[in-house]
């Protein structure tokens, strides 16, 4: 499947969680359905996947952790914020190893 198409898959069932819930609950609430509405829908989902990070040659086991990991290839990471802030996005940048070899 094409990044492209497994954008909008997410973005449907991202959209369809929203509208069956609404607005003001807790992350992990929308975390846990988003999950369950990818799987619905034949992806394969992985939840608060942890990301070594590498500093001074060494690997750290908790580097961060990714909200969701669909198809091992794209990273959903879950706001329940009024607004996004500079500290949301940096959750999103690049990191030092890659999601998958962790």
């Amino acid at each position: 499947m094409e990044q492209e198409e497994l954008a909008g898959k997410i973005l449907a069932a991202a959209w369809q969680v929203h509208s069956t819930l609404g607005p003001r609950l807790l992350e992990s609430v929308y975390e846990t359905c988003l999950a369950h509405e990818l799987r619905k829908r034949g992806l394969k989902v992985e939840r608060q996947k942890i990301v070594p990070a590498e500093y001074d040659g060494l690997t750290f086991d908790e580097g961060f952790r990714i909200d969701l990991l669909v198809e091992d290839s794209i990273i959903v990471e879950l706001k329940t914020v009024a607004s996004l802030l500079p500290i949301h996005e940096a959750k999103c940048l690049p990191t030092c190893a890659s999601p998958t070899t962790g």
